[in-house]
């Protein structure tokens, strides 16, 4: 995992990836969810995408009410930009790693197999 701050110099296939999240709004700060400070790391290759949210728990993230929403619709948003349109593989974790998210492409689909008209 590399730890996200925002004057890192990242790798060239990071970026899409970083611009594509500067999209993703904080439902909280209403400001993106890089800039408000929700990611705290990211993992990217050919076809995986790993993604941790600064928050530590499924304690802390079933019991903290409004900041529990906020977390569900930022993982939805990652899940919805990522998760076959970009990578087969999409994972977000909390910061002690443990899976909040995880979409595997276990089956092959391709976007084009997700049609309108089949869903």
């Amino acid at each position: 995992m590399k730890v996200y701050m925002p004057d890192r110099e990242w790798p060239e296939h990071y970026k899409p990836v970083l611009e594509e999240l500067a999209k993703i709004t904080d439902p909280v700060t209403g400001g993106d969810i890089l800039d408000s400070g929700v990611i705290a790391g990211l993992e990217v290759s050919d076809d995986t995408l790993k993604v941790w949210l600064k928050f530590e728990s499924h304690a802390e993230y079933n019991i903290t009410g409004e900041s529990a929403i906020a977390y569900s619709k930022i993982i939805g948003d990652i899940m919805e930009r990522f998760a076959l349109v970009k990578f087969q593989n999409v994972y977000v974790y909390d910061l002690k790693n443990n899976p909040v998210g995880v979409f595997e492409n276990k089956k092959g689909y391709t976007i084009e197999d997700i049609s309108p008209e089949r869903a």
